[in-house]
């Protein structure tokens, strides 16, 4: 990378954001703010250097809620702004709109996603809301007229607009289907917004769904296996624990190579692993299989695609490596917190 960049890493066991300076090839911890219960999801305004972080119930607050913590670039230190009080339960993935200016939520165990307003760092009460069984994340298109909500107790993808008030509107249809028992988990746009591409948790798919970006609708294409095939995973279903029947547990995604791969994590047998994107988007599955931090909920991929951060559900650090095409070479590994499961880079 041409210059120094950031990465925070959310530890939900600790209640903790740690922020790491990424320079020459090497991660330096900051700084840790603790004080975040639960906190498993983040978004950051990089333009603002707001973070807006998903938070359960504890302490002094009755309710989960979505903190809004400005960032110190210098010190790493966040401070708090504001909160918004979730009675109904609280976020498992958080996205950005329009500049800052709008905050879209999805919450697996209350089954529900929304969308408000945002202004100088405060978010506003939602002004729309959605339900469907177990969502588990939510993107925005990068025009801000769209938004796309994964359910993966419903197996589908709900598909909106958003208005200027940045209120939902369904599409003809509202939703497309995932195939029957697959969980789709978390997606990625491509970035010519022309594809849309979902890791499912129980079959480790990913899902490549062509998308009209006049009209913003989604069609299901092909898939690709995202898992080791020589670890012998079972098909995952619903309520079963992975570890115990060694099933697939599939998890994150992300961009890397300019769009022509999609990394994926695998948590039963903590793997990163590269699907390759033919330039008509399709799919190709991986060759190579990289063991890493225990149980992978959350990895990111860096702007420029030269590193990725990883941290396990089951270790206190995290690993820095290198990224060659469809290779990581590993770098380092630094200390974080308890049950880190969620990486972004700023």
């Amino acid at each position: 990378m041409t210059h120094s960049a950031l990465v925070l890493v959310a530890n939900s066991g600790d209640g903790s954001i740690s922020v790491f300076r990424l320079s020459e090839g090497s991660l330096e911890r900051l700084a840790v703010t603790e004080g975040l219960v639960g906190c498993s999801a983040f978004a950051i305004d990089a333009d603002r250097d707001l973070v807006y972080a998903a938070v359960k119930a504890g302490g002094e607050h009755e309710h989960a809620g979505v903190a809004t913590l400005a960032l110190d670039r210098e010190t790493g230190r966040l401070t708090h702004r504001s909160r918004l009080d979730l009675p109904v339960g609280g976020m498992n993935y958080l996205s950005l709109t329009r500049g800052g200016t709008g905050l879209l939520g999805a919450a697996y165990g209350a089954g529900y996603g929304f969308s408000a307003t945002i202004q100088d760092g405060v978010v506003a009460s939602p002004v729309s809301r959605i339900e469907f069984a177990n969502l588990h994340a939510v993107l925005p298109s990068d025009d801000g007229r769209f938004a796309y909500f994964v359910s993966l107790g419903d197996d589908l993808i709900a598909q909106y607009s958003i208005d200027g008030e940045m209120r939902l509107h369904p599409l003809d249809p509202e939703t497309v289907p995932a195939p029957a028992g697959s969980g789709p988990r978390h997606l990625v746009l491509s970035e010519a917004q022309d594809a849309v591409y979902v890791l499912t948790e129980f079959s480790g798919e990913v899902l490549h769904y062509a998308r009209d970006t006049v009209t913003g609708t989604l069609d299901l294409r092909g898939s690709a296996s995202a898992v080791d095939p020589g670890k012998n995973l079972g098909h995952s279903r619903f309520g079963i624990h992975p570890l115990e029947h060694h099933v697939i547990w599939g998890a994150d995604i992300h961009i890397g190579e300019g769009g022509r791969r999609l990394w994926c994590s695998e948590r039963t047998e903590s793997t990163l692993a590269a699907v390759e994107v033919a330039d008509d988007g399709s799919l190709s599955a991986p060759t190579r299989f990289f063991t890493t931090e225990e149980q992978p909920r959350g990895f990111a991929v860096s702007p420029d695609g030269a590193f990725l951060v990883a941290a396990g559900e089951r270790s206190t650090t995290v690993s820095l490596y290198a990224v060659d095409g469809d290779r990581l070479e590993l770098r380092q590994r630094i200390e974080t917190g308890a049950v880190a499961n969620w990486v972004r880079f700023v």
